[in-house]
């Protein structure tokens, strides 16, 4: 019997010529991350285990994205901490304010993890850089400090869950809808500690940033990790960016997957997940009506280049309702840039939006958009349990960015078509 992708990077990271679920292994890792969140946390263990360095410098990177620019005198204490150490150990890799962006997004930009690679990071949403053929995990900080000291740390193989999807995406129906879909059908711990391996040919008329949202959310069905094999797409999206030579990794033929799951989306429409779980999935049109206070598109979910041209389809030549205040946060400095290239950020402002420098902020209620009691949020991000983006007593809807800027524009969820008739896959 063969292995999937993911036992396949497992054994090669640990030196065996073969794993099965629920094997544990010791496992080499070729980079990790932490944030400014959980920086201090890694490092206050890291100091405690007594090395003097870290295993290898080029393979560490700090990012300051989830309260930075500091929100308050604890936050601002969290990144003094972790400026603190990059300069006591000489880190090269560490992205503070003005360069940094959602380390999601930006560790992939700059190229820090390739197809066939271990890669953990101090966050759930590590998982996100599974779209590149990547083992990438979340991980506490405790074992992140262990990584950071002798670059290796211990795994259980997990079960392999495939799902494959066949058939024509309709128009607004973006990978985000896709996951969501899954999500809604087997839970949000349907896939606890599973891999989730995506395939089938609508993958190929998915662009990499809607790639990235799919298993950027693997982790809200419970899995230890999302993954696609790497199609010429991925590798040449990786090759110019790349800061180390990699090896693709594929499944075998005959591998064995606990489960499999097949998906025609041909007649799918946009959906979204309503309050109070990822789970709650439903069409876009069964909460069509629903009122809305704010509309915040970004996250490293879908904060993405691609995301920002699909709301910007939407908001072009329109305004938002004057009852609604629209955020939009591109997720790295890079997407910035090339939203104002395009001219992007011209229609996000022409249309009354209120556009951020990069950061988590919104999204996990703490600062750029956070919500008062009673407050009903239409969001881009990937979580909306009780009190996610502020009071417990607001709700939040998460969708994709053309359903999240046509209700910015109604002042309530709609479908996309009730806003605007244009095409939004070019």
């Amino acid at each position: 019997m063969g292995m999937t992708i993911t036992e396949k990077i497992l054994a090669s990271h640990a030196g065996l010529p073969k794993v099965e679920p629920g094997d544990l292994v010791e496992c080499r890792v070729d980079m990790l991350f932490a944030n400014d969140i959980t920086a201090p946390l890694a490092i206050q263990q890291f100091e405690r285990i007594g090395v003097d360095r870290v295993f290898d410098p080029d393979r560490v990177a700090f990012v300051l994205d989830h309260y930075s620019p500091s929100k308050d005198i604890a936050s601002a204490e969290q990144c003094r901490i972790t400026r603190e150490f990059v300069r006591k150990h000489g880190l090269p890799h560490f992205y503070d304010v003005g360069r940094a962006g959602i380390a999601h997004v930006l560790l992939a930009e700059e190229g820090f993890v390739a197809p066939g690679e271990l890669f953990v990071g101090a966050d759930s949403h590590t998982c996100n850089h599974g779209a590149l053929g990547a083992f990438a995990t979340g991980v506490g900080s405790s074992d992140l400090a262990a990584a950071m000291a002798t670059g290796r740390l211990w795994f259980r193989v997990p079960p392999t869950l495939r799902f494959v999807f066949r058939g024509t995406l309709p128009r607004w129906v973006t990978g985000k809808d896709l996951v969501l879909r899954i999500i809604g059908d087997i839970g949000v711990d349907g896939a606890r500690y599973a891999a989730m391996e995506f395939a089938g040919p609508v993958l190929q008329q998915l662009s990499m940033d809607e790639r990235f949202s799919i298993t950027n959310m693997a982790v809200e069905a419970g899995a230890k990790n999302g993954i696609m094999e790497p199609d010429e797409a991925v590798l040449d999206w990786v090759r110019p960016r790349a800061r180390r030579p990699f090896q693709p990794v594929y499944g075998d033929p005959d591998a064995s997957y606990a489960a499999v799951y097949e998906y025609d989306v041909t007649d799918m429409q946009p959906v979204v997940s309503a309050p109070s779980s990822p789970a709650n999935v439903v069409p876009v049109t069964e909460v069509s009506g629903v009122r809305v206070d704010q509309c915040f598109i970004g996250t490293c979910t879908n904060g993405r280049i691609e995301d920002l041209r699909q709301a910007a389809r939407v908001l072009a030549g329109r305004r938002v309702h004057p009852d609604v205040r629209l955020l939009v946060i591109p997720a790295s400095p890079r997407i910035y840039r090339q939203a104002l290239e395009e001219g992007l950020i011209q229609v996000f402002l022409d249309a009354g939006a209120a556009v951020s420098t990069p950061t988590c902020g919104p999204c996990i209620g703490g600062h750029m958009g956070v919500l008062a009691d009673g407050e009903v949020c239409v969001s881009t991000s990937s979580r909306n349990f009780i009190g996610r983006m502020g009071h417990r007593g607001s709700k939040v809807y998460l969708s994709n960015a053309a359903v999240a800027a046509a209700a910015a524009v109604a002042g309530k969820l709609v479908h996309p078509d009730e806003v605007v008739r244009e095409p939004a896959r070019v």
